[in-house]
């Protein structure tokens, strides 16, 4: 059976140490002969109506993670709690109940639509797996959605190719509230979009956010974007979090290397201002073989021996702002002595 907790009013989504292997299988047997090791023992919370960003380079684990949450990955390691509720091991039947709870926007809203399907019919299909069975309903919840998202009432016979990028994101966003979830993963849904429909989709998103009481987990890999929308932001660097703190403390207050190097290379509007570079040299290590030790410290520009051999841990540094760092707790180990 499941494990059940007393559930923690402030959090509506907790993950414990999240752990996926991906088998990398070859030769005339497809055997498995390597495993690509995507996420490694990550536990974070997500408070009820709070947007929580995460952020990294592509290819650290970000969209993993969203989907080991929403359980369309399977986890190797690690539970998932949604309140209060262990759902990391629910057969399908037993999940079913959870998906209405739990939606997810997709970075390319066009590949996740079916081109030959009427766009009300898409967004409609959710209510008719989870027991709307009356057409008539579920068209004018249909509607309804698609009138809150931006959407005309015509557009519902219209298929995905004969709308814009902005216009096919508001069909997924409405796909993703028609059953009215509590849950939202929000899967770089912007990133694929001009910067001007950019902020119309991210002020949507937030507006639906109060409106619906919802609570976010905004993938991306564009800081400025996260600053945007993000009531607190972790930040992945090859399958770890290394950083999680409130919005205000991270962009003034970062205390990671590789935070500072992300913060560093967001673009100054003013081209009079100029921005000290962090600039990291290498690439980043294969999640194949990820190094021993600290996972950024072959890029690390103040590296010292100690992370080469030994992982530093996710300390607390001050009331809720977590870093993964040796120097960090070094630091905090001598203001504490």
């Amino acid at each position: 059976m499941p494990e059940k907790r007393t559930p923690n009013s402030d959090y509506l989504i907790e993950a414990r140490s999240l752990t996926k292997h991906f088998p990398v299988k070859g030769g005339m047997f497809q055997r498995t002969q390597a495993w690509v090791k995507a996420v490694e023992n990550v536990s974070f919370a997500i408070r009820r109506g709070e947007t929580l960003g995460l952020v990294g380079e592509s290819g650290c684990g970000k969209t993993t993670i969203g989907r080991m949450l929403l359980r369309l990955v399977d986890l190797t390691q690690g539970q998932v709690y949604f309140e209060g509720q262990d759902i990391s091991r629910l057969s399908e039947g037993e999940l079913k109940p959870y998906r209405r709870e739990m939606q997810i926007i997709f970075q390319d809203p066009y590949s996740s639509l079916d081109p030959r399907t009427p766009i009300g019919d898409s967004i409609g299909e959710g209510l008719r797996v989870h027991g709307v069975k009356n057409a008539r309903q579920r068209h004018e919840k249909v509607l309804e959605i698609m009138r809150t998202v931006g959407l005309e009432d015509y557009h519902a016979r219209r298929y995905p190719h004969e709308f814009s990028g902005g216009q096919r994101q508001r069909i997924g966003i409405a796909r993703a509230l028609v059953l009215r979830p509590k849950f939202i993963v929000c899967d770089e849904p912007v990133s694929a979009l001009d910067v001007s429909i950019q902020s119309q989709v991210l002020n949507l998103l937030k507006k639906l956010q109060r409106e619906f009481d919802l609570t976010y987990l905004f993938i991306a890999h564009n800081l400025s974007v996260v600053e945007h929308i993000s009531d607190r932001v972790a930040v992945m660097y090859l399958g770890k979090i290394v950083e999680v703190t409130d919005r205000e403390t991270l962009y003034r207050n970062p205390q990671h290397p590789y935070t500072l190097a992300l913060l560093s290379a967001i673009p100054v509007p003013n081209p009079e201002l100029k921005r000290e570079r962090t600039l990291l040299t290498g690439d980043v290590p294969s999640p194949l073989r990820p190094p021993p030790g600290c996972r950024f410290h072959t890029r690390c520009p103040v590296a010292i021996d100690r992370c080469k051999v030994e992982e530093p841990p996710l300390i607390d540094l001050d009331q809720g702002h977590w870093v993964a760092c040796h120097l960090r707790v070094k630091s905090e180990i001598s203001a504490s002595g």
